[in-house]
């Protein structure tokens, strides 16, 4: 069924407009491109917020997971100081503080004449008395020979 067109129409209308009825083509084009375009933006947005992340992972457990932090901070709050701190901090290697200091107070308790649990966690670590606490005392009280016991 042919319809007629509007006596102000002209003649030759443009292949994006469609009679009444019809499927709008472009359209339904434009939804599809504009779709797809959120989508590849979107995901290009996650993947740039996630380079301090994945270039903290070379680092410490610590660091990584403050640079983790601020890059959250940064994507749910738009403030991208978050971000340029949690970048900068993925560049700079923190030094390992903990390990020296740990080692020397393994090193002191050694010295002290306690043993120490080695573990990886200092949290855990628990002062024990030494093994050989009762050979130091009986160390230091005198021995008497069999001979010095016997009445003259």
């Amino acid at each position: 069924m042919a319809q007629d067109l509007h006596p102000a129409a002209i003649e030759h209308l443009p292949i994006f407009i469609t009679p009444p009825g019809q499927t709008d083509y472009l359209f339904v084009g434009v939804v599809v491109f504009l779709v797809l375009i959120i989508l590849i933006v979107g995901n290009l947005y996650f993947q740039l917020h996630a380079v301090p992340e994945r270039m903290a992972h070379r680092t410490s457990k610590v660091q990584m997971e403050i640079v983790a932090v601020l890059a959250l901070i940064s994507l749910f709050t738009h403030n991208h100081l978050f971000w340029i701190a949690g970048l900068l901090l993925a560049f700079v290697h923190i030094p390992d503080f903990s390990t020296p200091l740990y080692s020397i107070a393994q090193s002191l308790g050694k010295l002290s004449g306690r043993t120490v649990e080695t573990t990886d966690d200092p949290a855990l670590v628990r002062d024990q008395p030494p093994k050989h606490a009762d050979e130091h005392a009986q160390a230091e009280e005198p021995v008497k020979s069999e001979t010095q016991g016997e009445g003259v």
